[in-house]
């Protein structure tokens, strides 16, 4: 049995108190892989699986990656799923007595990640967690790299698993004693289940006062939200395992409810494609793609923000409006602040890195550009006529003394990493000026040494060098060897030259080197002491930065608003909705060889409350729904929106079901999926809200989804006696027979030309029903086979001929290439017997007793049954 050395005891140690991570082990410039982690590093990373010494006879195995390029390796294994367990070397080699000292300073998990090239920029990276609590379930959620922290509460699980999905956190905690590990609804997150010897959740209210440095929840309005504060609590416990420090950048908290702002479930973002196209999963094509004019980082995450969650508060939604109004009114001021907030960085994502002192000089360096431009956008916001333009101005702290303490302290070509100094400006620090002079001194001594020792020994091509082996050296050549002085000591031994060393020479080596040691050690010093002054201002830096993320969302808007031609829709407390020439804010941006038709679209809860919409398929029915839901959405986050004209009453929620597409993880066919989106909405709309329905019922027969059509527009007309307002696109052309019985729906039809044996599609909404689908003329636009584009054609005129034809077959059966005059079998239905024919003919039925004419019925009967024959020829 081989014994244990004392690397791997301390490896075996510490890895036994993260077992569920994948630990780096720091050695020298390398994080190093044993064991299973080895075995299970190596293979997602792609590196070669080594191995280092044995165990019980056993070899060890081991993989490796370079310290300077660790991040890209650990993004990788975080991307799998893993936990990385950060450990390092914690003193200095050269001083500690036996094996270096190591500890885990911080574990990063799929919702930790710090690092920018491991971050998208314009996307927030939120750890979540969600608790279950009698009658209600608390949910929080904190962007570690900013400090952004929030936490909500309800009793309804739909409500927040659509939360969920709007904050979309990169890692989910659940609890233990919650059993919530295993839920279908959550399959799609990657999990971490926390037992109750790691979090209590009684604790919960302590943890988070402890954090926000307070005795009372009280001030943040969390008195009455229990099941927010554990959540809340949960999340901060496993933060500060993972993180190692106290988080001093998470200092505050924002509570909320969903009622807040306008409801939008998972479904409708999806269908609506907010932030990704639903057939590529895309950026492009969506909403946000087409409003981010933004030019910060933090700026394009307040969007996306603002999109996930427009506002109900009609003030609120006034004041955006105003402030980009006027930007986009004056756009000499619009281009000055953008050209201003073009020299920003990442403020927020900067000063969390400076708090959790994973700040590098170059982020200090961006820090201090970014801040010399807060005072020129102060003064350009000063005296503005909109309120929140004005309010941003005079709320902006310049942070004119951290610039400063930056400006005089941060080498304009500072590195980016420490470890060699190179960081401090000259005059900064009397000592390391001193040192500096020293160090300069010294080099400077040894190049005039190297030319006296050229004149005194008369050998001209005599150099001074130095490596980090042997120090400074006398190199000289072995065709001078005879002139070398006695006093020189040789060190070694090259090809064609050999290096001495002289006793003043290693005399002034010690000196030099100790100067260069204690200048980086000094320049390390001093740099952790600049993060801690600039740590201590973190909540006037992050409050700054939330400013300028505003006030780049409002230019952004106002930029997009002047190149697209959106107008200011006017916003009240009614429920009128009034768009005239509506436009869908992403087709007409990427439409090329066709104007795209604005459509107008009103309602009220007047005379329209619901609008039927028929008409062909490609026709634009569904892109009517989606833009008129998608102009209040904009209209609602306070931005201009595609049309001539819009009045938009308050809208609380907006519900949509369209588009067809079954759940495998959770095993719902698509009619099941679009039966469950139904029954949530007619669950959860109230008076205020916007339904846009598109083919309800098509997943099942005929009859059953007409009958499930019908009455979901009805409860929709009847809901709460006041009814919603409803956009409903269908194929069944018997809907538009509502109007007869509900006197707020009204029938509309997008318009179609026919044109030989072609169609036009003219994308206007106009009044009334259509009572064709044209479905066979989509069929071949779509490239269907012109056989069978005929053979359904003939179909289609035999359903709506007779069903059944004189054989007895169903109508739709029938062919031309049928033969006329085939001999068919007589049925009950069949009329080709000439002798039945001629019987039925001769007979007198306006002479014939009720009593006869049974008789003579009977006698057919039995004919045709093949057992009368006889009795009719008599």
């Amino acid at each position: 049995m081989n014994q244990i050395t004392p690397m791997l005891k301390q490896y075996l140690g510490i890895k036994d108190q993260h077992p569920d991570a994948i630990l780096f082990f720091r050695m020298g410039d390398f994080y190093e892989m044993f064991f299973e982690d080895a075995e299970v590093a190596s293979k997602i990373l792609g590196i070669a699986l080594t191995a280092r010494g044995t165990l019980n006879g056993e070899k060890v195995p081991m993989c490796g990656v370079p310290h300077h390029a660790s991040r890209s390796y650990i993004a990788r294994l975080v991307a799998a799923g893993k936990k990385v367990a950060i450990c390092e070397q914690v003193e200095d080699p050269a001083s500690s007595k036996g094996i270096v000292k190591r500890d885990v300073v911080r574990i990063v998990t799929p919702g930790s990640v710090l690092d920018e090239r491991e971050l998208g920029e314009k996307d927030s990276l939120y750890i979540a967690a969600l608790v279950k609590c009698p009658g209600s379930y608390g949910l929080s959620h904190v962007d570690l790299s900013t400090g952004e922290f929030q936490t909500t509460e309800t009793s309804d699980w739909e409500e927040i698993i659509d939360e969920l999905a709007r904050i979309n956190p990169a890692e989910l905690l659940v609890l233990e004693r919650d059993k919530l590990l295993n839920s279908k609804d959550l399959n799609e997150y990657v999990i971490e289940e926390l037992d109750s010897d790691f979090y209590d959740p009684s604790d919960g209210t302590r943890v988070l006062e402890e954090q926000l440095g307070t005795t009372s929840l009280a001030s943040y309005g969390l008195e009455e939200m229990g099941a927010a504060v554990i959540a809340a609590g949960a999340v901060i416990r496993y933060l500060r395992e993972t993180q190692k420090s106290g988080l001093g950048h998470i200092k505050s908290i924002t509570p909320y409810r969903p009622g807040d702002f306008m409801f939008l479930d998972h479904a409708t973002t999806v269908n609506l494609e907010l932030f990704k196209t639903i057939r590529r999963q895309s950026n492009k094509g969506t909403l946000l793609h087409v409003l981010d004019k933004t030019i910060t980082p933090m700026g394009a995450r307040l969007l996306k923000k603002w999109i996930a969650y427009p506002l109900v508060n009609l003030d609120a939604i006034k004041e955006r409006q105003s402030a980009v109004a006027e930007l986009k009114e004056d756009p000499f001021l619009r281009e000055d602040l953008r050209k201003e907030l073009g020299q920003i960085y990442d403020l927020e994502r900067l000063n969390g890195r400076v708090v959790l002192r994973r700040a590098t000089p170059k982020d200090l360096i961006a820090l201090r550009q970014s801040v010399a431009r807060l005072p020129q956008i102060k003064r350009k916001l000063a005296g503005r006529a909109s309120v929140l333009l004005s309010t941003i101005g005079e709320s902006i702290d310049t942070l004119e003394d951290i610039h400063r303490l930056l400006d005089s302290s941060i080498r304009d070509d500072a590195p980016a990493v420490t470890k060699d100094g190179g960081i401090i400006k000259e005059g900064y620090s009397e000592e390391l000026d001193g040192l500096l002079k020293l160090s300069r001194g010294g080099k400077e001594w040894i190049a005039n040494f190297a030319k006296r020792e050229q004149e005194r020994s008369g050998i001209p091509n005599l150099k001074v060098g130095y490596n980090k082996v042997f120090g400074y050296y006398i190199e000289v050549s072995k065709a001078n060897l005879k002139l070398v002085p006695s006093h020189y000591v040789r060190k070694q031994t090259l090809v064609g030259a050999e290096r001495y060393v002289t006793q003043e020479l290693k005399e002034m080596e010690d000196e030099i080197l100790q100067a260069e040691e204690r200048r980086v050690s000094l320049e390390l010093e001093l740099f952790e002491e600049i993060l801690r002054q600039v740590s201590s201002h973190n909540r006037r830096i992050k409050h700054s930065a939330q400013l300028i993320a505003q006030l780049d969302v409002l230019a952004a808007l106002a930029e997009a608003a002047d190149q697209y031609g959106y107008i200011r829709p006017k916003i009240d407390d009614s429920r009128n909705l009034e768009i005239v020439e509506g436009r869908h804010p992403v087709i007409e941006r990427v439409m090329r060889n066709e104007q795209f038709i604005p459509n107008d679209v009103v309602l009220d809860d007047q005379e329209q409350q619901i609008m039927i919409i028929t008409g062909p398929n490609m026709a634009g029915k569904s892109t009517i729904l989606r833009q008129t839901a998608l102009i209040v959405l904009m209209a609602q986050m306070g931005s201009f929106v595609p049309a001539a004209k819009a009045r938009v009453g308050l809208v609380d929620r907006i519900f949509s079901r369209v588009g067809a597409s079954d759940d495998i993880t959770r095993g719902r066919s698509t009619f099941m999926v679009e039966m469950n989106e139904t029954a949530s909405i007619l669950r959860n709309v109230t008076p205020r809200g916007l339904v846009i329905l598109d083919e309800i019922g098509r997943g099942t027969s005929t009859y059953d989804g007409l009958s499930i059509a019908w009455a979901v527009a009805e409860a929709l007309h009847d809901l709460e006696g006041k009814g919603v307002r409803t956009l409903f696109a269908t194929h069944y052309h018997e809907l538009t027979e509502l109007v007869t019985t509900k006197e707020r729906v009204k029938n509309f039809n997008v318009a179609v030309k026919k044109w030989r044996d072609k169609i036009v599609f003219l994308r206007k909404l106009v009044p009334g029903g259509s009572s064709h689908s044209y479905g066979i003329d989509v069929a071949r636009l779509a490239g269907l086979p012109e056989p069978v584009i005929q053979r359904a054609k003939e179909i289609l005129e035999n359903l709506e001929g007779e069903e059944i034809d004189e054989a007895g077959r169903p109508r739709l059966a029938r062919s031309s290439r049928d033969k006329v005059g085939e001999i068919i079998q007589l049925n009950l239905f069949g009329m080709q017997d000439e002798h039945l024919v001629r019987w039925l003919r001769g007979l007198d039925i306006s002479r014939m007793t009720p009593l006869e004419a049974l008789v003579e019925l009977d006698k057919m009967k039995r004919y045709v049954e093949k057992e009368g024959r006889q009795l009719a020829e008599k």
